[in-house]
């Protein structure tokens, strides 16, 4: 069995440990405000949405999703490993998000904007820049093509800190330091508040609990898919699902139901997090309509 790190050596670099941070609107709203460099008054953050469409369809899952009062969509994406694809990634992420809207019934003129967001701990492009910011040109032209789309990508490795902000560029460094360092003196509110949330959590036996079984579902349902193959491996996220729930109220058979007949596996992890985050079936319920 991979090991598994305890609760108490992850960094906000951890998906798991940036969710849970990033459930605390003001922080969310915040990094958004910092990196945007705008004001936003209030938004809605929805931890771990997956969205999908179709069984056959590729599904994503978003790390942190929300949305603010002017229905400007936000993903906001932490990436540690080094991706070559992430370009597409955000291509697509646009496209479902888009497609998500548009499935309950709006216009193509009430698309709202939308921002896509990696914090990578690696350079995606290897320019140096602690922000790439990308966004829809006409060829030939300067002026800018508006979709309403855009993409940041935001780079811990950065080399150019005059064409960003002092408090952004020690958010970057917090989340590139390893565990030692990540507890040191930022000189940042910011950052001092993440660090204050991040200790929290970890102090939180209930949230230790439920990630330690959400990392050890997450690895017995990936052994059954390697060594049964999907189907196994779907039947066991379904199980992982309901027996979370099982402790937590009567399911009802309509949620059983819409349970057992799920085949997409992103929709599956989404649910079995959402799960272990739950107090009650209702609040489970309600997470995933």
């Amino acid at each position: 069995m991979n090991h598994i790190k305890p609760l108490r050596e992850l960094t906000i670099k951890h998906n798991f440990m940036f969710g849970a941070v990033m459930q605390e609107e003001e922080l969310c709203k915040h990094l958004l405000e910092m990196i945007l460099n705008i004001k936003i008054a209030r938004i809605i953050v929805h931890v771990e949405k997956s969205i999908v469409y179709h069984p056959g369809y590729k599904g994503i899952r978003l790390d942190v999703y929300a949305q603010d009062e002017e229905n400007t969509h936000y993903n906001i994406e932490m990436q540690a490993t080094s991706e070559k694809e992430l370009p597409k990634r955000a291509r697509y992420y646009h496209s479902q998000i888009d497609m998500e809207l548009l499935e309950r019934g709006a216009e193509y003129e009430e698309l709202p904007k939308s921002y896509v967001i990696f914090i990578c701990d690696f350079d995606p492009f290897g320019e140096g820049k602690y922000q790439y910011t990308l966004k829809t040109r006409m060829s030939g032209e300067s002026d800018i093509y508006e979709d309403g789309n855009t993409t940041i990508f935001l780079n811990t490795l950065g080399k150019d800190p005059q064409n960003i902000s002092e408090n952004l560029r020690k958010f970057l460094d917090f989340v590139h330091a390893d565990l030692d360092d990540s507890t040191k003196g930022y000189e940042d509110d910011f950052v001092q508040k993440l660090q204050d949330t991040i200790a929290s959590i970890k102090r939180n036996r209930s949230m230790e609990e439920r990630y330690m079984s959400f990392e050890l579902a997450m690895h017995d349902a990936r052994r059954a898919g390697r060594e049964e193959g999907r189907e196994e491996g779907r039947l066991a996220f379904v199980e992982g699902v309901l027996e979370e729930l099982s402790g937590k109220g009567s399911i009802p058979d309509s949620l059983r139901d819409k349970i057992n007949d799920e085949h997409a596996l992103g929709t599956l992890k989404k649910w079995l997090k959402l799960a272990i985050l739950a107090t009650t079936v209702e609040e489970f319920e309600k997470s995933i309509q």
